[in-house]
């Protein structure tokens, strides 16, 4: 199973979109191992966003993930990186599948309402970022058998 790191932006916190958020993610199977709510602070925000450094859209972006309280979380599941990423559709919202989070949820990609690692080195880092390893469940979860073989 593989784990990814998945974060609801200030928007979707502010706009009321997390449980619904959560919801979609639950009923595709993946299983939340982790979560918390948080303020980020400006170093936590520059680490995470690094490799845009020097990006028009650096500055940006750090300050309005400061602005105000995120949802971290690890999901966990069968390919859980590609699922999550499918799940929340492109990362501009003009071009996110109808169905998507992001095609759903967001109108502009400055506030398309969730962040999903795009590899498995990624979401290493990133719930290392977020999360303390004794943070993180491992649970066995009712139904999870029929999900896949």
């Amino acid at each position: 199973m593989e784990r990814t790191f998945l974060m609801l932006k200030p928007d979707a916190v502010q706009r009321g979109l997390v449980g619904e958020i959560i919801a979609r993610l639950e009923k595709k199977g993946l299983k939340l191992v982790a979560l918390k709510m948080l303020k980020v602070d400006r170093a936590l925000a520059e680490e995470h966003y690094r490799e845009h450094r020097g990006k028009s859209f650096f500055e940006p972006t750090v300050q309005y993930i400061m602005s105000s309280p995120v949802i971290a979380m690890v999901w966990e599941g069968k390919n859980a990186v590609a699922q999550a990423r499918l799940l929340m559709g492109a990362t501009n919202p003009l071009n996110a599948d109808p169905g998507s989070i992001r095609g759903s949820y967001a109108l502009d990609i400055s506030r398309n309402v969730i962040h999903g690692s795009d590899s498995l080195e990624s979401a290493e880092r990133e719930i290392s970022l977020y999360f303390r390893p004794e943070e993180i469940f491992s649970y066995p979860k009712a139904g999870d058998d029929w999900l896949s073989e």
